[in-house]
């Protein structure tokens, strides 16, 4: 059997399609397709069934995908072995950071794990929830840091800390209280990212059991951008004060906290519930533990 095609299989199934799955291995559809129907001419059976949205394991590629996941881990695993009888981990994991927090923990996490594990490799990604979540699942990632993600049977999610959102208004605006309660929310005029961030669903949501909706002013996916817009008095927004303090300074904005039961920022580590964790994951998610609780924490 060739690793490879095993490889392939196991991401196809996944993902529930080859054009997703080409994608994530940066490899031609007609390709992967090939590599995969020799899978099943090994086999002499159909591992995958094809139907309007997709692909579909069959009960034979479900068995496959069981042993497929346990197989690929095992290799992966080795290589550390091997990499661990020289003295040192090995291997590539990826991390996915929120805008919000990635110019505060992405320095102190590259510095700690190349001291630690100078023969690994780390990457680091940008990203918010939504995307990250997918990435998770599609294994583009292997840890991320989420905010207010919803459970899900597909990625494990450990809670770390809550931060407190803010109503945040240009440095002169003579308008927001010192607090803001939920109910005068719909007041303001608000910069928000494009649905589903995971921030913007927690104040629809909050604001929906009150029978209220808020005031969308525009949609801007990009926490720098959301600033420089309020900076300008296009709106307000609501973001943690780290997001403020770290993309623009603290000096530049009003921030007025907000008031209600539920409006914080819940931050969870998050890995893929059907991917057994690696030695090198493990010491990634160790270490950023212990940045989030060294940078944040207080």
């Amino acid at each position: 059997m060739d690793l490879k095609q095993l490889e392939y299989f196991v991401r196809v199934a996944e993902l529930g399609s080859f054009t997703r799955a080409s994608i994530v291995l940066d490899i031609a559809q007609p390709a992967l397709s090939r590599q995969v129907r020799l899978l099943e001419m090994e086999f002499e059976q159909n591992l995958l069934r094809r139907n309007g949205r997709g692909v579909v394991p069959t009960d034979t590629g479900k068995l496959l995908l069981e042993y497929g996941r346990g197989i690929l881990y095992q290799i992966e695993r080795m290589r550390e072995e091997l990499g661990r009888a020289r003295g040192a981990l090995v291997g590539h994991v990826a991390l996915g950071l929120p805008p919000s927090l990635l110019k505060i923990l992405a320095v102190p996490i590259f510095r700690e794990f190349k001291e630690q594990f100078p023969a690994a490799k780390l990457s680091i990604r940008e990203g918010l929830t939504a995307g990250m979540h997918e990435s998770l699942v599609s294994g583009r990632l292997d840890v991320a840091l989420l905010f207010n993600a919803a459970p899900s049977p597909d990625v494990d999610l450990t809670p770390l800390l809550e931060e407190e959102l803010f109503l945040v208004a240009p440095r002169n605006d003579p308008r927001p209280p010192t607090q803001v309660s939920l109910h005068d929310l719909p007041l303001f005029p608000l910069i928000v990212p494009s649905r589903p961030n995971a921030i913007r669903m927690l104040i629809e949501t909050n604001l929906a059991n009150q029978g209220l909706r808020p005031s969308i002013a525009f949609e801007v996916d990009g926490v720098s951008a959301i600033l420089d817009l309020v900076a300008e008095g296009f709106g307000y927004a609501i973001l943690s004060r780290h997001a403020v303090t770290n993309l623009a300074g603290k000096g530049e904005f009003q921030l007025h906290p907000l008031q209600g039961d539920g409006l914080r920022a819940k931050l969870s580590l998050a890995v893929n519930s059907h991917r057994q964790v690696t030695a090198t994951q493990k010491a990634l998610i160790d270490l950023v533990r212990q940045v989030v609780s060294d940078k944040l924490a207080a």
